[in-house]
């Protein structure tokens, strides 16, 4: 029996926050967009003006601010955690998680040291992204990544792809799909990558997709939100009783 409750918020149970992109493109289920993604509830924030060509196509720093009063906003709001919706921001990743006292995930980049640690000697990790073209050494350096573990594979030619990046109202899963899983492909075809992690949030409905192809793990920010999520949100297991 829950006794003393205290209060003093408007709302309660969602415990990771989500700063997302200002952006109109659909978000389908599995994208961290999506609060249907999730088995437990979240709390979704715009960070305006966050637009992808100041994120993603460029880096725009003045963003940082903004970001921070909003992790700000969702602490006060009672979040346990804060995640974002672009694996770009892991620019902004040690400014994050200094400014609030809640555990902040910035990008599933941060994947990257641990699951090459789980590889073999020699083998890297494919990292796919929205775009290999601007994806550079401060977002790995803000993942803590050493470069020379990993083989990249950017999304930013891929016509489907395209219209998620360039934020239009409209696109087909099922073709972008087909152009993850061909990225997937390259990577494995260097003979040298041994799991893949997505950097893009956009791309965990297309997880099962990839994984089917290349028989390879596959590492997104939903598992690292799912991780995170049942680190600060602890349940009795022994009332799950025994087997």
């Amino acid at each position: 029996m829950i006794v003393n409750v205290k209060g003093g918020r408007h709302h309660y149970g969602q415990a990771v926050g989500v700063l997302t992109l200002d952006t109109k493109f659909p978000r389908i289920p599995g994208d961290i967009g999506n609060a249907s993604t999730f088995n437990f509830p979240v709390r979704l924030r715009v960070v305006k003006d966050a637009t992808i060509p100041r994120v993603v196509k460029r880096t725009d720093l003045a963003l940082l601010k903004p970001f921070i009063e909003a992790a700000k906003e969702l602490e006060a709001e009672g979040v346990r955690a804060i995640t974002t919706s672009c694996g770009f921001l892991s620019i902004f990743q040690d400014e994050l998680a200094s400014a609030v006292k809640v555990p902040v995930l910035t990008s599933s980049l941060l994947l990257v040291p641990m699951v090459h640690r789980m590889l073999g000697r020699g083998e890297r990790v494919g990292v796919i992204t929205a775009n290999s073209d601007t994806l550079g050494e401060e977002h790995l350096r803000g993942a803590g990544i050493d470069p020379g573990t990993i083989r990249v594979m950017g999304l930013q030619t891929m016509p489907e792809f395209s219209k998620i990046d360039n934020d239009e109202l409209e696109f087909d899963p099922s073709i972008v799909e087909k152009e993850v899983v061909q990225a997937a492909a390259s990577l494995q075809k260097l003979g040298d990558v041994g799991a893949i992690v997505f950097e893009c949030a956009n791309l965990p409905p297309y997880s099962k997709a990839v994984h089917e192809a290349t028989k390879l793990p596959i590492f997104d920010i939903i598992h690292l939100v799912n991780m995170v999520y049942q680190a600060t949100v602890v349940r009795d297991r022994f009332a799950l009783g025994f087997i």
